[in-house]
């Protein structure tokens, strides 16, 4: 994913469940951190080419209306379909607060401790609450004896600065993370 462009690619932001009553509802699983940008009249891909436009969003009750199609019948084709937005519309659709940054922006990015570079963002992981970065080790730390990946809190004591433009993390305490790996 790192070395693919990004021209081609869709995030995976919701799933459709089951049909639920007569009405035309559908459970909604959001798989985003960012549910603002589901709301009516709304257009997704549900692959590359098609497209779905969102009739009614009740985030209360995690259910949603597909615009044009009311039969419980109808809908049953849209089960387990993946809802996926771009890059793009990613940036111009979801808020971000100073110092915020969308994961996939920080994957890619060189991690450096005191001017050593330890590595590259391969993934960011949420485990409970918190977010994580998936590191794969810089070749020369590696046939050093250190471990292939690591992962480092992404938060501070641990991150100092995080520049995407230039895809470089300054971070402290990452090097004795990966000397207990």
């Amino acid at each position: 994913m790192l070395n693919q462009s990004r021209d081609n690619q869709l995030l995976h932001i919701a799933t459709i469940g089951k049909v639920v009553g007569l009405k035309g509802d559908m459970k909604f699983h959001i798989k985003s951190d960012f549910p603002e940008q589901f709301v009516k009249g709304a257009t997704f891909f549900i692959n590359k080419k098609d497209t779905i436009t969102l009739g009614d969003v009740n985030h209360e009750r995690g259910l949603i209306k597909i615009s044009g199609h009311t039969d419980p019948e109808s809908l049953k084709k849209f089960i387990n379909a993946k809802l996926y937005t771009t890059y793009e519309a990613t940036k111009e659709n979801c808020h971000l607060e100073e110092g915020e940054y969308f994961w996939f922006d920080i994957l890619g990015c060189e991690i450096y401790e005191n001017g050593k570079i330890l590595g590259k963002v391969q993934e960011v992981e949420r485990i409970s609450i918190h977010d994580y970065l998936s590191i794969v080790t810089s070749d020369d730390l590696v046939s050093d004896g250190f471990a292939k990946t690591f992962l480092i809190p992404y938060h501070k004591p641990f991150i100092i600065n995080t520049d995407i433009d230039n895809k470089i993390i300054k971070v402290q305490g990452a090097l004795d993370i990966l000397e207990a790996s």
